[in-house]
């Protein structure tokens, strides 16, 4: 049995002030996601998980506001037969604002109990809103 190729990348748990968590769709697919990406050569997760914030979604963010999560393996949404290994990291903001910049072309406050009908990617589905959820009770 071969070993499907890894994708690395850094991800963000972001939770507004009304507990709603804040979701992403890239342009040219169709599944909704935690904003983040892939760490440039020499950063560690906290800088590239800044940095992609910033230019996804326009946030400016000191990485000491970024809380560990942990590391999940999962399927990636965008790329069949691939596994996605992600460092999470929960980040509460104070406001709804943001702005949607580089590859994404959406994006959406979500209830974690309710996300309604958007397409998922794996990472969200099966991890971290069901995680949300939990640390509610």
């Amino acid at each position: 049995m071969s070993v499907p190729p890894v994708i690395e990348v850094v991800a963000a748990v972001v939770v507004g002030p009304d507990d709603r968590t804040l979701l992403v769709r890239k342009r040219g697919t169709s599944a909704f996601m935690n904003p983040g990406g892939k760490p440039e050569p020499g950063e560690s997760h906290r800088q590239a998980l800044v940095r992609e914030l910033h230019e996804e979604i326009g946030l400016t963010v000191d990485p000491a506001e970024l809380e560990p999560l942990g590391t999940i393996e999962t399927d990636a949404a965008n790329e069949p037969g691939h596994l996605l290994v992600a460092h999470v990291f929960t980040l509460r903001v104070a406001s709804a604002d943001h702005r949607v910049a580089a590859e994404i072309e959406e994006s959406r406050w979500v209830d974690p109990a309710d996300p309604g009908d958007l397409r998922l990617a794996p990472l969200a589905a099966e991890h971290l809103l069901p995680g949300l959820v939990r640390g509610r009770r």
